[in-house]
């Protein structure tokens, strides 16, 4: 490993989590029951999440309460916890170990030759991918990562597995800590620049990240920040390149499909890529094209063979929230997706456009997230969103950041229309105003694509729901 001594989870303990019911507790929370510990967590809402933990056997409870942490050997909290929080507090007068989110999932990669997805954009996807692939060679990884995937309807899981999958965060620079065996480095791009503050200080963060990895890296030769960084490591490459390691060639995207075939050249040599096989993966757009390529290319590293890989590629179901389908509703087609930042954006609007594709509109509806990312980053929306016909902007969704002056929606509406005065527009900030407006604008043939990390993920029932309700109200008039 590094000799870095991380909180030992080898034997049984009493472990509290706070927040356990946020994206990245819940995954934590579920892997350490699993694992044999015994799990107790608290939260501010009921959830679904929250019920699917108690049937693994967390005790948990809604609010939060200083008893719950005696006789626990260890608390651990979401960033989004105060440090004033009571339980914080207990465990602190109680001399009980309090670890961060980053601190207890290194305690958790220690465990197992621990393989991570990092980078801005794609970690998700692709360590899902990775996962699955892993799992079809019957390797029987561990994993953590930041969606829930389609089919099993869960993010983590511990497994018998010597491997573990996992998502390796940057905006806390929780990748850092973490004690890795191999990783995908996928991208990096502007964000987090309110721990970073400079777009240097990301890359240098990912070039320490890189170095302290000695087993296989797997590297993307397209983006140009992280094709530098291969440059001075013992990896290998990965995209649509050239220069690839492992290229993706012949790439049709068809059908809400991406077939390809795959070339590469052996481990160590400068010899001209040679064809190894073809990949008909279920999922749409040249990013997915890039992941699935990523994840491939890592199984190949860990031993799997390409045909084993490429044939579980052609049954992945994808991860919630990316360009996921939602419905049709009388002629109109919801998709739902995660995409938050610009280039997320432009890749997802790519992909909705594909060779068959005969979408009489593609509406983008977009909830920006975060104060402070929008204060900094809102002109950088400004050409996100060509590809779409129609683009409907709400108001920022605040996750836990606090309101700045003058910082809304409206600025991402105000750079769009400074840079494409003709395109159409709209600034709707209130959620049952955008719910209503979308419900009466959508008509058949209509794609609409809500986009965002925040409750955005909700709207297009909402719409549906509307549309229908309207429908059966004309009905009854008749």
């Amino acid at each position: 490993m590094n000799g870095i001594a991380y909180f030992d989870l080898s034997t049984p303990r009493r472990i509290h989590v706070i927040g356990i019911g946020g994206p990245g507790m819940n995954a934590i929370a579920q892997v350490l029951c699993e694992m044999g510990h015994q799990v107790s967590g608290s939260d501010i809402h009921e959830s679904e999440v929250l019920d699917r933990l108690r049937a693994l056997g967390v005790s948990i409870s809604v609010g939060h309460d200083a008893t719950v942490v005696q006789n626990c050997d260890v608390v651990t909290a979401s960033t989004a916890i105060p440090v004033a929080n009571i339980e914080l507090s207990a465990a602190a007068a109680q001399s009980i170990p309090v670890l961060s989110r980053a601190q207890m999932l290194s305690a958790i990669c220690a465990l197992k030759q621990s393989v991570a997805v990092a980078g801005t954009h794609g970690k998700t996807t692709t360590s899902a991918m990775l996962m699955h692939i892993l799992t079809t060679a019957g390797l029987q990884p561990s994993f953590v990562i930041g969606g829930d995937i389609h089919g099993l309807n869960l993010g983590a899981g511990w497994r018998n597995g010597k491997h573990l999958v996992v998502e390796a965060d940057e905006s806390d620079s929780t990748h850092l800590a973490l004690p890795l065996f191999g990783s995908i480095l996928t991208n990096v791009d502007v964000d987090h620049l309110d721990h970073f503050a400079t777009f240097d200080n990301i890359v240098e963060s990912f070039e320490q990240y890189v170095k302290k990895i000695d087993g296989p890296k797997v590297m993307c030769a397209d983006d140009a920040v992280t094709a530098k960084i291969a440059t001075s490591q013992a990896c290998r490459t990965y995209g649509r390149s050239i220069n690839a390691d492992v290229r993706a060639v012949n790439v049709v995207l068809a059908d809400g499909r991406s077939r390809f075939d795959v070339e590469a050249r052996q481990s160590g040599s400068s010899s001209l890529q040679v064809l190894v096989g073809s990949v008909d993966l279920p999922l749409r757009g040249e990013h997915n094209v890039l992941n699935a390529t990523a994840a491939l290319t890592m199984a190949m590293e860990l031993g799997v063979e390409f045909v084993v890989a490429a044939q579980a590629l052609s049954s992945f179901r994808g991860v919630a929230r990316r360009f996921d389908m939602r419905g049709v509703d009388d002629g109109v087609t919801f998709v739902d997706d995660y995409a938050h930042l610009p280039n997320e954006i432009i890749a997802v609007l790519r992909g909705a456009r594909d060779a068959t594709d005969a979408w009489s509109r593609v509406v983008a509806v977009f909830q920006p997230n975060r104060f402070n990312r929008m204060s900094v980053m809102s002109s950088a929306y400004a050409d996100a969103f060509g590809d779409a016909d129609v683009v409907v902007v709400t108001d920022i969704y605040s996750s836990g950041t606090t309101p700045i002056p003058g910082v809304t929606g409206k600025l991402v509406v105000d750079a769009i229309e400074r840079n494409h005065p003709g395109k159409r527009v709209e600034w709707i900030a209130q959620r049952e105003e955008l719910v209503s407006f979308l419900a009466s604008t959508l008509t058949t043939g209509d794609l609409c694509i809500s986009m965002g990390c925040g409750d955005v993920a909700h709207l297009p029932d909402e719409v549906i729901s509307l549309r229908q309700s309207n429908r059966a109200n004309k009905a009854r008039k008749r």
